[in-house]
């Protein structure tokens, strides 16, 4: 009986000893384990600071436009006076001569990329009009586009292969087919069409789809065509002083030449 005590009183000793030997080993990994995660937090890099991108203030914000103001098409190089206006958005194909005085405004086009297109002293292409020349007449007529002197084109119109003599309106929205002629002191209104091969006389007034007599000008009449074209041509002049005669690329040159110190 008192060997089984004793047994007994050895086992609960060694039972004690065990658990507190395993409690130590448990808080000594613990402890090991969040020493190495903060060993290891330590020693990893921190993050890189966000990248401000700062616009530089010597940049020159230019505006690039997906179109050209004048398109050489093989030997045909437009031609603009010096004194013209042509609107920075207009474009000039082919075979475009634009006379001393005259202005062409925002939006339009001239195609002479199959006949001549000619735009006479003091004559004005309004917006969004359409120039444009075939390769020949039905008509046996010139197919060639001419506007001559003091004529004054309204927005919207289309013209192809037609001829304009001095001093006449073309009205909005119209339309000239090719052969078509409009003689000296003549006024078509707004949204006509001349047929092809279509003529109207001098001294008339002409409207309609297709185009048909109303009534003959009066002399006032006749005399304040010239004068609608005077006054569209110093209008364009507001306009032409706002653009300079050659580009800016220069400016941009200078600040290379600044920046990189060599001569260009």
């Amino acid at each position: 009986m008192a060997t089984l005590s004793r047994l007994s009183r050895n086992a609960l000793k060694l039972t004690s000893i065990l658990s507190l030997s395993s409690n130590h080993h448990h808080h000594t990994l613990r402890s090991l384990s969040s020493a190495a995660a903060s060993a290891a937090v330590q020693q990893s890099p921190p993050p890189p600071p966000k990248r401000e991108i700062v616009e530089s203030p010597d940049r020159v914000k230019w505006d690039y436009r997906g179109q050209r103001l004048i398109i050489p098409l093989g030997q045909w190089n437009p031609k603009i006076a010096v004194d013209a206006y042509v609107a920075p958005n207009v474009v000039l194909a082919g075979q475009v001569n634009v006379c001393d005085g005259s202005s062409v405004w925002n939006g339009s086009v001239l195609r002479g990329d199959l006949n001549k297109i000619t735009v006479g002293f003091c004559s004005n292409v309004q917006e969004k009009c359409v120039l444009h020349a075939a390769w020949s007449s039905p008509t046996g007529l010139p197919a060639e586009t001419s506007i001559d002197r003091f004529v004054s084109v309204g927005a919207y119109c289309l013209l192809r292969s037609c001829t304009v003599e001095p001093e006449c309106i073309i009205g909005q929205h119209s339309i000239l087919m090719e052969g078509s002629l409009m003689e000296t002191h003549s006024i078509l209104e707004a949204g006509s069409v001349v047929p092809p091969g279509r003529r109207i006389p001098t001294g008339e007034l002409w409207a309609g789809n297709p185009a048909r007599f109303v009534r003959t000008l009066t002399h006032e009449e006749t005399l304040e065509i010239p004068k609608l074209a005077v006054a569209i041509n110093d209008l364009s002049k507001s306009y032409f002083s706002e653009f300079l005669p050659y580009s800016t690329v220069y400016l941009e040159v200078e600040k290379l030449k600044k920046k990189l110190a060599i001569d260009i």
